[in-house]
């Protein structure tokens, strides 16, 4: 007998936000951003009162100002965030081991097999969320099924402080009726590309042949072949490999002298180092990333034969590709810096189960 696998989808629910809220009790209640300002930046998070207004994630914030004229505007506090997500993740652990985070603030758990041997993810899915609240005074929405694509749908599904299942007796139909743009993974684009085709829900994506989609869309087709019949045999991997680490800074004002700009990359490249301390992860390529005033991005490159394991040879390094790059006396709004070609930590360089 096959045992259907219970996948669990933690999403916080408007994480920053939510964090600066129960911290300062001035806050709560109020159109919120974190990130951004008056005059400039984009909004990381925004909170439920401010998404009333029409304000969301990736917005800039001077669109965001101009939708809600009271809104806050909070600088992010990331270490915080970072205490609060290893906080939220020992709560997971209490459950299972097979526990892939996706970012700060949303995780796939796999407790098929749990530590606490409760029977039925729907249990374990509300404990976790009383946890939170209990633990944290934060909300958290959940979604259970028996693959990821689903699971992440469905903790989606009843936002904020949501939970939602989708059985797999429930799964075909449930699939059959979803609009395409709520499909994970079909953006707008892509969305729009399929209603051309006369692909408006999961049904008329089903109807597909596979030749088709892949005709269409690429590889990709295939995915999209699968997730329309409920397939998704990804499984949790707690030990996802970290490809880079990274930094950035959106600045209140255009930079534009070089002086200035090499003292902010200081600032950017002491960051990135105390990161790399902080995870020993060491790597060979350094990549810098310049957005300008008319918001035309550009990166840079450059890579050495042996890892970078001091702050000295990175910022030396730095300043190489730095002097590389030609401004043209555009004024500069980002700089970021990140570091990719990681080494692992501690190495050296060179019939179906239904009870849900």
């Amino acid at each position: 007998m096959t045992t259907v696998r219970k996948i669990i989808h933690v999403d916080m629910d408007a994480f920053y936000a939510s964090v600066e809220q129960r911290d300062f009790p001035e806050y709560r209640g109020k159109p919120l951003t974190v990130g951004g300002s008056r005059q400039r930046g984009v909004v990381a998070t925004a909170s439920y009162e401010a998404r009333k207004f029409g304000v969301y994630s990736a917005m800039p914030s001077v669109t965001a100002y101009r939708k809600c004229p009271h809104i806050i505007f909070v600088k992010p506090r990331f270490d915080v965030y970072r205490s609060v997500s290893k906080q939220i993740r020992e709560i997971f652990l209490r459950y299972t081991d097979l526990v892939e985070p996706l970012s700060l603030d949303e995780a796939y758990l796999d407790v098929t097999e749990n530590k606490k041997q409760i029977s039925f993810a729907t249990e374990i899915a509300r404990e976790i969320k009383r946890k939170i609240r209990s633990e944290l005074s934060l909300t958290a929405s959940t979604g259970v099924s028996y693959n990821k694509f689903l699971a992440k749908i469905a903790s989606d599904y009843n936002k904020p402080d949501g939970f939602f299942l989708i059985h797999p007796n429930h799964a075909e139909k449930f699939i059959e009726k979803l609009p395409i743009e709520k499909f994970f993974g079909i953006g707008k684009v892509t969305a729009s590309k399929m209603k051309e085709r006369g692909i408006f829900t999961g049904a008329d994506l089903k109807q597909q042949e596979l030749s088709d989609l892949i005709n269409w869309f690429g590889k990709v087709g295939s995915y999209y072949y699968k997730i329309a019949h409920g397939e998704d045999d990804r499984e949790v991997q707690p030990d996802r490999e970290r490809k880079s680490i990274s930094t950035e800074n959106t600045f209140d004002h255009d930079l534009t002298r070089r002086s200035e700009i090499l003292t902010e990359l200081h600032k950017i490249g002491s960051e990135l180092y105390q990161r790399m301390e902080k995870y020993s992860m060491f790597g060979r390529t350094l990549t810098m990333k310049v957005k300008f005033s008319d918001f035309h991005q550009i990166t840079r490159s450059k890579s050495i034969h042996h890892c970078i394991r001091n702050k000295e040879t990175l910022l030396s390094l730095m300043e190489d590709v730095f002097l590389d790059l030609d401004f043209s006396g555009k004024g500069i709004r980002l700089l970021g810096l990140g570091i990719s070609n990681l080494d692992k930590p501690q190495t050296e360089c060179i019939q179906l189960t239904l009870d849900f």
